[in-house]
């Protein structure tokens, strides 16, 4: 590793030229701002619309340029022994190139900056002694406060320079978290790099334990792929979906210091809010509200509404009369139903069949109609009769109203289904007596949406992200689906932190449910984040939530440091936080939820203020007070955990309530304190 002490400053000083070329980098990169801020647009656009467009387009562009003071314009360089692409026996000199965040370059067009995602870009992450991928020179840049301090160089095609570890990449993985998370584009590993760059038409499951940076590879894969296929996303859209708001405030500046501002973040309460949910479920019926079978249930009533003919249909046109018998129109609904088409799209091609069966008759009678006849005939008041008899339209709403309302309704379409005593657990005690006065709850609103994908297709993406995805019920998965269809999609978790009663119980039946049952399984077990001590301990629930599963092997060479606490009394959890405030980085107090309003009173007796999860964390106050149930997907340098046995006795069950607690032990990144004055959970040992 090369630092500022292995080479005194001067002119030929290796570091000042690199901090000289960041300088001239970061002003190209002003200039093309600047070049896109000049802009005149007002001969180029033919009207308002056009001019509004344009005038959006230009300010994306501009908050992409941006030079982000915290953040390092490049991380890295490759010296290739050759040009890339070029035929080595012709002896082509090789080329620099500088990896960043983005690409930049000079006023010629010549780059100074390659972005992290270019072709050219990836033996920065891929290449090894082993396999050097023609790159003569690997180097590193170490930042201070955004200035530019250290290097390292790592000579991968000379056979006597032995294979070390990174000494700058250790600690960036290990630097000190502050606010909401950041990127990991300078410490991408390549087992992250090689699912980061799978390709846009295949969909990707990563099982990910604690640490392992599934969340960010996820993250990161949207980035690259914007980058790779951005026309193609750019008309069919991404999103990246979350457990809560909490935890997308959290991410939400991972893909704008990568300059990616289009991908939208929603939770799957976002994508299925057709109703206001103001109520709630029991654990036994959001467990059948979420399962698969009530898909059916819904797609029988749906069909319910449609009623075979029995009278014909009798079209008056001038002095004509144009009889269709009801046998004829009953075989057209039939092969409607048959074809297993959408309930809505069905009822719009039938007024168009019946016109059609009618149009045949005026042909065999020597009339020679056209299309405007049959759009005429469509249009009938004796045809839109007949389709509203037949094919009444249905309110998506309505429908599961009724099912929850109505005991004999769900009972005819659960039929073989659902037994009696489930039947009764989802139905409402107290039916409600319209849409806008139910309390509908969170798995209502999901069946809600099943029902109105029935009705009319759901749009569909480019591409989802879906993380914490192993809390997810079958329904919510098939919500997702919808929502990626023609689409692909990166589904992260892990099985051993689901801490839902319908908790996800393999990636295979999840996928099923989500209709990616092509997805490739991966699997992220070296933890870069969570202290050794830490993950060790917390691994001692593992064969108590996830038998089989693998545990995570932590890589970090600080060891952090980890203490269990039997205490007196609840002040021990102040003075435990006083301690760790003492030091640099985040600190999470992580609690029952059940115990918040008591740790709040204590924290304030005490002086401390607070944040709560996913608020942005400052110098001044570096606490954040976090309910166990908001913890998953997030960070902290150091944890405080308070009472594990509470953790566990908040959950409807002690196999949730485990999971519940493996997910509050390995949040810490630096270090973990658990205080208890209770006996601790017996698997914990």
């Amino acid at each position: 590793m090369s630092t500022p002490s292995d080479h005194p400053l001067g002119s030929d000083d290796p570091l000042s030229r690199e901090r000289s070329h960041l300088t001239r980098s970061r002003a190209a990169l002003r200039a093309m701002r600047e070049d896109v801020e000049n802009l005149d647009i007002s001969d180029v656009t033919a009207n308002w619309v056009n001019a509004e467009v344009l005038h959006r387009q230009i300010d994306e562009r501009i908050k992409a340029l941006a030079d982000l003071s915290h953040t390092p314009l490049f991380f890295g360089r490759l010296d290739y022994l050759h040009a890339p692409g070029a035929d080595r026996a012709e002896g082509a000199e090789g080329e620099r190139f500088y990896i960043g965040r983005r690409h930049v370059h000079d006023a010629d067009g010549d780059p100074m900056v390659i972005d992290w995602r270019a072709p050219v870009s990836q033996p920065f992450y891929r290449a090894s002694k082993n396999d050097p991928m023609d790159v003569g020179l690997r180097r590193r840049f170490g930042y201070t406060a955004g200035d530019l301090t250290a290097y390292e160089d790592e000579h991968l095609s000379d056979p006597a320079e032995a294979a070390t570890t990174s000494k700058l990449l250790q600690q960036e993985i290990e630097r000190p978290r502050v606010g909401p998370m950041r990127d990991i584009v300078a410490t991408i590993q390549p087992e992250q790099d090689e699912i980061v760059r799978s390709g846009l038409s295949g969909s990707v499951c990563v099982q990910g334990g604690p640490g392992t940076g599934k969340t960010a590879v996820g993250l990161h894969r949207v980035a690259y792929l914007l980058y790779a296929h951005r026309e193609r996303l750019a008309r069919t859209g991404t999103l990246v979906i979350g457990p809560n708001k909490s935890f997308l405030h959290y991410i939400e500046q991972v893909l704008p210091a990568l300059g990616e501002l289009e991908a939208r973040q929603a939770t799957v309460d976002d994508l299925v809010a057709h109703v206001e949910v103001r109520g709630s479920d029991g654990a036994a019926a959001a467990v059948i509200k979420g399962d698969a079978r009530m898909a059916e249930v819904l797609r029988r009533a749906v069909r319910s509404h449609v009623t075979l003919p029995t009278e014909p249909v009798v079209v008056v046109r001038g002095s004509r009369r144009w009889r269709l018998p009801a046998y004829e129109l009953e075989e057209i609904v039939r092969e409607l139903l048959d074809r297993d088409i959408r309930y809505g799209a069905a009822r719009d091609a039938l007024p168009q069949r019946i016109a059609h069966a009618v149009l045949v008759q005026m042909e065999r009678s020597g009339e020679a109609p056209d299309d405007r006849v049959q759009d005429a005939v469509a249009r009938n008041t004796a045809v839109k009769a007949a389709v509203k008899a037949v094919w009444p339209p249905v309110d998506p709403a309505k429908l599961v109203l009724r099912l929850l309302s109505d005991a004999d309704f769900l009972a005819a379409h659960a039929e073989g289904l659902l037994d009696e005593a489930e039947q009764k657990e989802i139905l409402w005690e107290k039916p409600a007596r319209s849409v806008k006065s139910a309390k509908w709850s969170p798995a209502d609103a999901v069946l809600v949406d099943e029902a109105t994908d029935l009705v009319e297709r759901t749009h569909s993406l480019g591409h989802v992200v879906l993380d914490e995805a192993q809390d997810l019920s079958p329904m919510q998965y098939r919500a997702v689906g919808r929502r990626c269809t023609t689409g692909s999609a990166t589904v992260l978790g892990d099985l051993a932190q689901g801490t839902t009663p319908w908790a996800t119980r393999s990636w295979d039946e999840a996928l099923r449910h989500l209709g990616k049952q092509e997805a490739v399984i991966e699997e992220l077990t070296a933890g870069f984040r969570v202290p050794t001590e830490v993950i060790t301990y917390a691994s001692r629930l593992l064969p108590h939530i996830a038998p089989g599963l693998a545990p995570v092997a932590s890589v970090r060479e600080n060891p952090g440091f980890f203490e269990v606490r039997a205490s007196s009394g609840d002040p021990d959890v102040v003075r435990a936080v006083r301690e760790l405030l003492g030091h640099e980085g985040s600190i999470g107090l992580i609690a029952a939820d059940a115990r918040i309003p008591f740790l709040a009173e204590e924290l304030v007796a005490a002086g401390l203020t607070y944040l709560g999860p996913g608020e942005e964390t400052t110098a001044e106050t570096r606490l954040t007070l976090v309910p166990a149930s908001l913890a998953k997907g997030l960070e902290y340098d150091y944890v405080v955990l308070d009472e594990p046995r509470a953790v566990v006795d908040g959950e409807p069950d002690e196999r949730t309530g485990l999971r519940r607690l493996y997910v509050a032990l390995t949040r810490a990144v630096s270090g973990l304190i658990v205080t208890h004055a209770a006996p601790l959970p017996q698997q914990l040992g």
